[in-house]
């Protein structure tokens, strides 16, 4: 009876995140049937008005507009297949205006391409039509226009050619160079290519993409398949259908959407967060080809695109050499410097990339191996793609700088009193702390989910404080005087802001730097061990704690 009663309350009383997290789902099928009816979607009101679900609203509507996107094309696929409209609708060999289409040779969830002779030039061309004809919508048309007007403007070997625009029969069509060969995606199902063909080839790839930014124009889907192989392995880029004009701020989808393929893309695409994307995403991009050439995968690979996406996000790739030890190491690290998260530690541009190849297949120094002293001191206390969580710990820290601080001082007062029971002092770093920690974790998990590398940090901190404690019951058992082992407290403070400069932000190595240093300035001057302790601990967590709850204020406001 009393489990049974237990089991009523808890169902009467859900945990506070179930609460939110039933919020958020309102929310965000509130979101998803707004633009399912068409109507735009302002993320940053909904942030605004619920300031406790916004980091997760921002995440998560990214993943649900990808998911969409996904499941349109999966649609398309569908609506093509077999018993689909192109299908029941022309028969190859089929007159297309000036054009006899005669093979299909390539389609994906907006378009497809035939293989086409053009009766009036005499001559083999390319034609790419709208998959759903006179079904498409005004967003697929749009694209479409965008494609050919993108690619018609440029002029480069590297960059297939369009002829002709037109519709015929309620299709939209362009008609470009025709390409005999393959897609790098199909020369890569068999494998890696060799070191010296993949950086010739990258080289070229990253030449033309260099010609389409100097004409304001990104890419934004560059990836194997759209990238081919002529006879004589010369690579040309085709589909432009997410093509941008770098100045152009207008947008072909919603406020919010997340466009790209997701194992090439950059993450600010992968974040939605179109206003930073640049000629660097293009170069991320080209970072995750190299990659999949040297290694025969994509830098990530998931269950879904969601997966990939938060891998995209939060994770860093494998080194190449660690999926094939063939790799050589300058490629290596030409790949990894494109897919740096921080867009300033690419290369400034994807001419930059090609000459770093070059320099490769030359047997030169490339620059990814070089570096100023203060470029590399730069990066080293540079702020992580984690960094933002520490919005939700600002103010936490703050109050936390205070409960050290007090610990410290009644520990250091109680050793002025001559207080030699080591368990007067287990009470305040156990009892004090402990519950102070329930409340920190308590009032955490109130702002929203609390993610992967917040428990993280969590558990490395509660493993400096276990072992805090655990120091009192060393002195005892091996009999010696109470506080002696402290100056090991900030040894141990100093090691996990050591932990959180590499997973958060590269200041907290000077934090790491003052712990280090507290711990000789307590073993020389014992009496004032914990004053001293307080003192520096308190500023560790209070002046990066003022800074992110500052960073939190601006970003709400």
């Amino acid at each position: 009876m009393k489990d049974q009663q237990d089991q009523t309350t808890r169902d009467a009383s859900p945990p506070e995140s179930t609460e939110l997290d039933v919020q958020l789902a309102a929310l965000l099928n509130e979101m998803s049937e707004k633009t399912h009816q068409g109507q735009e979607v302002d993320l940053e009101s909904y942030c605004q008005q619920h300031p406790d679900l916004a980091d997760e609203l921002r995440e998560l509507w990214g993943m649900l507009l990808i998911a969409d996107v996904v499941g349109n094309d999966q649609e398309a696929a569908t609506l093509s297949g077999g018993s689909g409209v192109m299908e029941s609708m022309f028969t190859l060999p089929h007159q297309f205006g000036d054009y006899e289409l005669l093979e299909e040779v390539g389609r994906g969830g907006m378009g497809v391409v035939f293989r086409a002779h053009q009766k009036s030039l005499k001559r083999d061309v390319a034609v790419k039509m709208i998959l759903r004809g006179e079904l498409a919508s005004d967003v697929d048309r749009e694209r479409f226009r965008v494609e050919a007007e993108a690619a018609g403007r440029l002029d480069h070997p590297g960059i297939v050619p369009i002829y002709e625009v037109g519709e015929i029969e309620g299709y939209c069509y362009f008609s470009m160079k025709y390409v005999a060969g393959e897609t790098l995606s199909e020369r890569l199902a068999s494998g890696p290519l060799p070191p010296r063909q993949a950086a010739e080839i990258l080289s070229r790839v990253s030449r033309a993409v260099q010609a389409a930014h100097q004409e304001g124009i990104l890419h934004r889907d560059l990836k194997p398949s759209n990238i081919m192989l002529d006879e004589e392995s010369n690579p040309h880029i085709t589909d432009f259908g997410l093509a941008k004009r770098e100045n152009d701020h207008e947008s072909l989808t919603r406020t919010g959407a997340v466009l790209g393929t997701p194992a090439y893309m950059a993450p600010e695409q992968a974040g939605g967060m179109r206003g930073n994307v640049g000629p660097v995403s293009d170069v991320y991009s080209l970072g995750s080809v190299l990659y999949h050439m040297l290694t025969g995968r994509p830098p990530f690979q998931g269950a879904s695109p969601v997966d990939i996406v938060l891998l995209v996000l939060e994770q860093d790739p494998l080194p190449p050499r660690v999926v094939n030890p063939a790799v050589d190491r300058d490629l290596e690290m030409i790949a990894l410097r494109c897919l740096q998260k921080p867009t300033d530690l690419r290369y400034a541009s994807a001419g930059a990339l090609a000459d770093d190849l070059d320099a490769y297949s030359n047997d030169e120094s490339i620059s990814a191996r070089s570096g100023r002293m203060s470029q590399v001191m730069s990066r080293w206390f540079r702020e992580t793609h984690h960094a933002p969580i520490l919005q939700n710990w600002g103010m936490l820290w703050m109050w936390h700088s205070l409960a050290l601080l007090i610990a410290c001082w009644l520990t250091q007062w109680m050793k002025w009193q001559g207080v030699g029971q080591p368990w007067y002092y287990v009470g305040v770093w156990t009892a004090g702390l402990g519950a102070w920690a329930m409340v920190f974790w308590t009032l955490r998990r109130r702002m929203g989910p609390v993610t992967f590398v917040e428990r993280q940090i969590a558990h490395v901190w509660a493993a400096s404080m276990l072992s805090c404690v655990l120091l009192f019951l060393l002195e005892y058992l091996l009999e010696q005087e109470v506080l002696k082992f402290a100056p090991v407290i900030g040894l141990l403070s100093g090691s996990v802001f050591l932990v959180k400069a590499a997973i958060l932000s590269g200041t907290f190595y000077v934090q790491a730097l003052c712990l280090y240093a507290t711990a000789i300035a307590m073993a020389l001057w014992p009496n004032w061990a914990h004053a001293i302790l307080g003192i520096v601990s308190a500023c560790c967590f209070f002046f990066p704690g003022l800074k992110y709850h500052r960073q939190r204020i601006r970003r709400d406001s």
